[in-house]
């Protein structure tokens, strides 16, 4: 399986360009779509499920274009969206076999074996009877990447995941991603928290304002803020002065100040060091520092081109 996005665009209603010219390819693996609130990922995984339709361009999976081929790339989709509901009044089990059925699972006890099976994957078997609607926040997502694997689809995408999650539900929701992910099959993280990408991904690409931005692996991106974070010792003054000059990562109180974490091509007038850059750093470097500086020089030659005219 192979996924080929080509000059994808979506503008929405009063112009909001929401994908400008997209051009990706997707591998079989975990995949991750990272960027901020607003970058474009949701207009994208709704794309991809068939839930909306783009301005122009297309998308491939395999021979299959999303203009012609609907049914087909329907039967080889999974969805988790980041708003994941159910029915109300079904228990656990009753909603997964639910799910299992229109996943095309046939034969009543065929499918509860299947339906245990998932439960017992995902870690809610135990709560098979419980309404759903009871669930905790983290068992709610487990049964909602449940119904979305149940059917063994050849693309499994999930919107958001471990939003609102805490850190255990989050490490387990990552683990029954990797644990389902294999050679064949592709499976598309697209989360604005950067540890879901660096925990589970091999591949990467970065959206912002509806643009690529970056892709690759986390390792390339990481090198790209190889030799430009900085942890800094300062007084509370000094923080004040740090604060408006560099993008801080992370800030522990100590006796007599501070020790930050800053990105910045280098750091001057202040206590600092180097240090190994992991791929939050590498996130924060990319947005605040080089797309930033990128966007500033655009601004000044426009400005420019607009004074010489």
């Amino acid at each position: 399986m192979r996924i080929k996005i080509v000059n994808l665009n979506k503008v929405y209603p009063g112009g909001k360009k929401a994908l400008k010219d997209l051009n990706l390819e997707i591998e079989p693996g975990m995949f991750g779509l990272l960027g901020p609130n607003g970058a474009g990922k949701t207009s994208l995984m709704r794309i991809m499920t068939l839930l909306q339709s783009c301005t122009s361009g297309t998308i491939y999976f395999d021979d299959y274009d999303i203009a012609k081929d609907r049914k087909a790339i329907r039967s080889l989709l999974g969805y988790l969206p980041q708003d994941f509901r159910f029915f109300e009044k079904l228990k656990t089990w009753e909603f997964l076999d639910y799910g299992a059925g229109l996943a095309g699972i046939k034969g009543k006890q065929h499918r509860a074996e299947v339906v245990d099976e998932m439960l017992r994957k995902v870690g809610l078997f135990e709560v098979r009877d419980r309404w759903a609607n009871r669930l905790s926040g983290g068992m709610k997502r487990r049964l909602g990447i449940a119904q979305a694997i149940i059917g063994n689809p050849k693309v499994i995408i999930v919107d958001e995941p471990t939003t609102g999650l805490d850190p255990e539900e989050r490490i387990r929701f990552r683990n029954i991603l990797s644990d389902i992910s294999d050679k064949d099959s592709i499976i598309i993280l697209s989360t604005h928290i950067v540890g879901d990408i660096s925990s589970t991904c091999k591949k990467l690409a970065l959206l912002n304002r509806g643009e690529l931005k970056f892709e690759g692996s986390p390792d390339e991106m990481i090198n790209l803020a190889r030799g430009k974070v900085w942890e800094i010792f300062v007084t509370d003054m000094e923080y004040e002065e740090i604060k408006d000059k560099y993008p801080i990562i992370s800030t522990i109180p100590t006796d007599g100040g501070m020790e930050i974490q800053v990105v910045a091509d280098a750091v001057d007038g202040y206590s600092h060091k180097a240090i190994e850059p992991n791929l939050e750093h590498a996130y924060v470097y990319y947005m605040d520092y080089l797309l930033k500086d990128k966007m500033n020089m655009q601004v000044e030659a426009i400005q420019e081109n607009e004074l010489f005219k």
